[in-house]
């Protein structure tokens, strides 16, 4: 980071600029510090504007062991597309075998997804976002209005930050639609997950998410069996903080 800065200020700043503008600030400031998160879906966007800005640009993405075998394939596809070594993410094994061994493969659908995903997804992250000072996602606020509606252009991460390390967390993508998100996607023909034509819109692992049916939002596709306001897997925890 070049200078250190004040997040409220520069988030107030950028809250209606260009996701590019955005995406160019925390280059500025952060440069190879900063990750790309990339989940296989529509953020696909977030990786080609990176890319037009930083052909070195850094992308990861979490190999849960539950996803879709198109998920797979898109990965991959993205990564030939750009050249890019997309660092795939895994749980750890021995956390995981004790997990499914007491628990199996669907205790999600009697507990709920918390466990799994802390094992799956939330721990290869925290291990991951440990190393690094700052990262961006493709969170956008119109895809879950219960958790996302307020989702700031930049913050201080609340789920992974410590008090001796704070880490930035950029969301270029906030104030764009869906219908823009798609309009861009077809627009420069980007690759996009073939499931996307099947009726899925939000893409997680594959025995917790369904496609959705005409009016109903994406996120109604994702932990269909639990209460609808709670849709956060853990790695957006500090969505679901109500903000003051």
């Amino acid at each position: 980071m070049s200078q250190p800065f004040d997040v409220a200020a520069l988030a107030a700043a950028y809250a209606s600029k260009s996701p590019q503008d955005i995406l160019k600030l925390a280059f500025e400031h952060f440069g190879d510090d900063l990750w790309i998160s990339f989940s296989g879906a529509e953020d696909v966007v977030l990786v080609d504007m990176a890319w037009k800005l930083n052909k070195q640009v850094k992308v990861f993405s979490l190999d849960t062991g539950r996803l879709h075998p198109e998920t797979y394939r898109f990965i991959e596809q993205v990564r030939e597309q750009y050249g890019l070594p997309i660092e795939l993410l895994s749980p750890d094994r021995d956390r995981l075998d004790a997990f499914v061994k007491e628990k199996g493969l669907f205790s999600f659908y009697r507990d709920g997804h918390g466990e799994c995903c802390g094992i799956r997804k939330i721990e290869p992250l925290r291990r991951k976002l440990s190393t690094v000072r700052a990262w961006a996602t493709g969170q956008r606020r119109d895809q879950s209005p219960g958790t996302r509606s307020q989702v700031p252009v930049l913050e201080i991460d609340g789920a992974f930050s410590t008090p001796e390390r704070p880490l930035y967390k950029f969301n270029p993508l906030a104030q764009m639609t869906s219908e823009e998100v798609w309009g861009y996607i077809r627009m420069l023909e980007l690759p996009y997950n073939s499931l996307h034509e099947r009726g899925f819109i939000s893409i997680g692992c594959e025995p917790c998410t369904r496609p959705v049916l005409p009016r109903q939002h994406e996120r109604e596709g994702r932990w269909w069996w639990e209460e609808s306001t709670q849709k956060e897997c853990g790695l957006h925890a500090g969505n679901l903080i109500t903000k003051v």
